[in-house]
């Protein structure tokens, strides 16, 4: 329920404050959004295979966006910023689907029950 809560009041206050993006940051937002839902949708799985561990999610969520954003910033030194940046979506992609038919699967196991 805290977890609720605290999801309300941030879009909330995201949108009465209407925070602005570095340009700087930019090209790296989208990625690191994608990286982030990756571990929500991980920790989401183990929770419901019952090896959910605190540490481990949120370990998981930071690494999850510094190594996507350092990869997508290496890219973009590199001159081939896009093709990485596509590259690591396809990815987080793919373990996200993967994931969400995990989570499927509990949810409609416990169903029919």
């Amino acid at each position: 329920m805290i977890a609720v809560l605290g999801l309300v009041v941030g879009v909330v206050v995201g949108l009465l404050v209407r925070p602005e993006v570095p340009a700087v940051v930019e090209p790296y937002l989208p990625i690191a959004v994608v990286a982030a839902l990756d571990a929500v949708f991980g920790g989401l799985r183990a929770m419901l295979d019952g090896i959910f561990v605190d540490k481990v999610f949120v370990v998981s969520f930071l690494s999850n966006v510094v190594v996507a954003a350092l990869i997508v910033f290496l890219g973009d030194k590199l001159g081939v910023g896009a093709q990485l940046s596509t590259g690591v979506v396809v990815v987080l992609g793919i373990r996200i689907f993967s994931n969400a038919a995990a989570i499927r699967r509990h949810v409609f196991r416990a169903w029919g029950r």
